[in-house]
């Protein structure tokens, strides 16, 4: 396998070849924020966050899911990209609609650690009807509170990559769109039994252990 050379944030990187930028960028203790990213599951760029600025391109670049080429010229902080992690980020913000500012384990959703990083403020987009979805709490292995899902579809890639149960897929369209269980059915599954692989990857928190009751978690 072959090596590349690029040039992130004014330092040289070699990486091997097929390397992603975030990677490459890693290789040497640059750090990309990211929120649907996994090293564990294939890329899928859904959340924008981890967006780079590369010499040359029209556009801004995914760097969980781009590969570094050799000579590029990669910036992770420029007015640009910090411009557009921020909106981004603002964007969740809206539409995530968990009662952080009351939650004890509000600590614990990284969306609200990368707000708080790129010291965005509170949301500036007004959403006409919050998305809201009554919390999910009679399956004895998963706590589902789907208000606070920032669809990054981590839960979908750990269920179907690493427990290969499928349980999970996505419905709807636009705003609406949501991780759901069959056609939208609630998760009462044995399946997830002495799993909980979809919480450990969830990023804010909408997937839960439950409260212990009766002697079951």
């Amino acid at each position: 396998m072959s090596d590349v050379k690029v040039r992130i944030d004014g330092r040289e990187v070699t990486a091997h070849e097929g390397m992603t930028i975030l990677e490459a960028a890693r290789l040497v203790d640059i750090e990309i924020p990211t929120l649907c990213h996994s090293p564990d599951l294939i890329p899928s760029g859904n959340c924008r966050v981890c967006v780079v600025e590369i010499e040359g391109a029209r556009t801004l670049a995914g760097a969980c899911h781009t590969p570094a080429a050799d000579g590029m010229v990669i910036q992770t902080r420029s007015p640009k990209v910090l411009t557009s992690r921020r909106a981004t980020v603002e964007l969740l913000m809206a539409g995530h609609t968990g009662e952080c500012v009351t939650d004890v384990h509000t600590d614990q959703c990284d969306l609200r650690k990368l707000a708080d990083h790129l010291e965005g403020g509170a949301p500036r987009f007004l959403m006409r009807k919050p998305r809201w979805y009554p919390i999910e709490e009679a399956n004895p292995y998963v706590r589902r509170d789907m208000s606070k899902c920032i669809l990054c579809r981590k839960c979908i890639g750990a269920c179907q990559e690493i427990a290969k149960k499928n349980v999970y897929g996505i419905a709807y369209r636009g705003f609406a769109s949501k991780v759901v269980v069959d056609f939208d059915d609630p998760l009462t599954t044995e399946v997830c039994r002495d799993c909980g692989i979809c919480i450990d990857y969830c990023p804010t928190g909408a997937l839960s252990k439950p409260a212990k009751r009766g002697g079951v978690q």
